[in-house]
């Protein structure tokens, strides 16, 4: 099931907060449990049960990892630890990567060892990383290990950012998940913020990820480097709006419900270096291996030859988080020299230039950043390289071309404006100067506009992907 469906809108999401506000508060957890449950069951069956199992390993090596228990010996819990380090990080080089070693040993050796039969478990890479974070908060003695399993199940299972993020820490929702205040105010700001991301999703990111669907599978005969940078700009907007929606649908939700998530973007396109833009885009991504993986290796407190290595091995690490394709490994290795290349020089000269350089720069590589990123077909990958940079005999300009430049002007100067804080601090200036109309009329015209738009969006076409289901 996916936020942006008429079955979520109109039949799951009324009932389950209808049940959730006329029940007690004492068995809102239970009823949040049971909804996420037949959430994530609607498409995944099966693996809703390797969910729970997962919630009873953390649940358990939890409990054993809290060293503060008086009486128990000293490596209970690391055992403890460990073990959810392993059972974690088993799950996802199992179902992930299993079929991507077999075939590279196929490639590699010229062996015939046949592929499993392996579905992803949606959701898996985020799920096993709030559990992974858990346990570890709990051993660090950064949070109290939980000894209810109805709160801690609901916490991993909780519907709003079970599938996609963002990444939800424990420790950030820990009081939360015990009490939390749900009222008027609140909810109405989730809906708002659940409209705007639908809205994000659906009018804007669907509508440009179909040129991007349109130009990579268009023949390449005609196809041209004007085209090819279309293609793959369109592809930076499909992403951000996709994902970037997709996160204020889940910020919106927990609201509804009473939780506070942290904020996951913020206008990453508006960046003047890479390593602005990496504080930007998906937060809770960057923040987890920042504390779960580049400070335990040392960060940069063992002299700047180890702060380079255990920057590469962070960005080699999220690469290889994003999927089993050697493209993702390329990708996460072109951010981590680039921000390498940053930290030793390159940022200390851009802090030199006007920001508007800077800015360029950053773009240009974020594009050609995208351009690894989309495309887990080598083939594809390398051809649309050389189209980007005529390296392939194409035509700089085709008639194809502007035929897609002039059809999506309008949607692109959208997307440049949508993209920046411009549309927020409007309201913002609005909402100061006249706040009973912005409050009373424009804001509620706004959210109902979206949500009839991207209604009739979804009713009348087929095209809605979720590009970070795959993750």
């Amino acid at each position: 099931m996916v936020f942006s469906s008429t079955f979520f809108l109109f039949v799951f999401l009324p009932a389950v907060l209808i049940l959730y506000y006329i029940a007690p508060r004492k068995v809102r957890n239970l009823i949040l449990f049971i909804f996420s449950l037949v959430f994530y069951a609607w498409g995944e069956p099966v693996y809703v049960f390797l969910m729970i199992v997962s919630t009873i390993v953390a649940y358990i090596t939890g409990l054993l990892a809290d060293k503060t228990v008086k009486g128990r010996s000293k490596w209970v819990p690391r055992v403890a630890l460990i073990t959810a380090v392993l059972w974690n990080m088993g799950l996802l080089l199992f179902f992930k990567y299993t079929n991507f070693f077999i075939t590279n040993i196929n490639s590699i050796f010229g062996s015939d060892i046949g592929k499993l039969g392996l579905v992803m478990p949606i959701g898996i890479s985020f799920y096993s990383f709030q559990t992974l974070s858990y346990v570890i908060d709990v051993y660090r003695g950064d949070v109290k290990a939980q000894k209810n399993y109805l709160i801690l199940g609901t916490y991993v299972a909780l519907f709003p950012q079970l599938i996609a993020g963002p990444i939800v820490r424990y420790k950030d929702v820990e009081e939360q998940m015990k009490k939390r205040k749900e009222n008027m105010s609140n909810f109405a700001e989730g809906v708002k913020r659940f409209t705007i991301g639908l809205g994000k999703k659906v009018l804007l990111g669907n509508n440009i990820g179909f040129l991007f669907e349109t130009i990579s599978n268009t023949p390449q005969s005609d196809m041209s480097v004007l085209a090819s940078w279309l293609g793959i700009i369109a592809y930076t907007f499909q992403i951000y709006f996709d994902f970037s929606g997709y996160s204020d649908m889940a910020i919106g939700l927990g609201k509804m419900f009473g939780f506070d998530f942290l904020e996951n973007f913020n206008y990453p396109y508006i960046s003047n270096s890479i390593t602005e833009f990496w504080r930007r885009w998906h937060m809770s991504l960057s923040s987890w291996f920042r504390d779960y993986v580049y400070i335990p290796l040392g960060g940069n407190r063992k002299g700047k030859l180890r702060q380079c290595v255990n920057i590469m091995i962070v960005w080699f690490l999220t690469g290889f988080w994003h999927g089993a394709n050697w493209n993702f490994m390329i990708w996460g290795v072109y951010f981590g020299v680039i921000l390498l290349c940053e930290k030793l020089f390159l940022l200390k000269g851009l802090k030199k230039l006007p920001k508007a350089i800077g800015h360029i720069y950053a773009l240009i590589l974020i594009v050609i950043g995208w351009g690894i990123f989309a495309f887990d077909d080598f083939g594809k990958l390398s051809q649309n390289f050389k189209n980007m940079f005529g390296l392939s005999g194409i035509d700089l300009v085709n008639d194809q071309a502007l035929s897609w430049l002039a059809t999506y002007a309008i949607t692109f100067v959208i997307l440049i404006i949508a993209s920046t804080p411009l549309v927020k601090k409007l309201g913002a200036a609005v909402s100061k100067g006249f706040p009973v109309v912005y409050s009373c009329v424009v804001q509620p015209v706004m959210v109902a506009a979206i949500l009839i738009l991207s209604t009739a969006y979804l009713a009348g076409g087929s095209f809605n992907p979720f590009l970070y289901f795959r993750f």
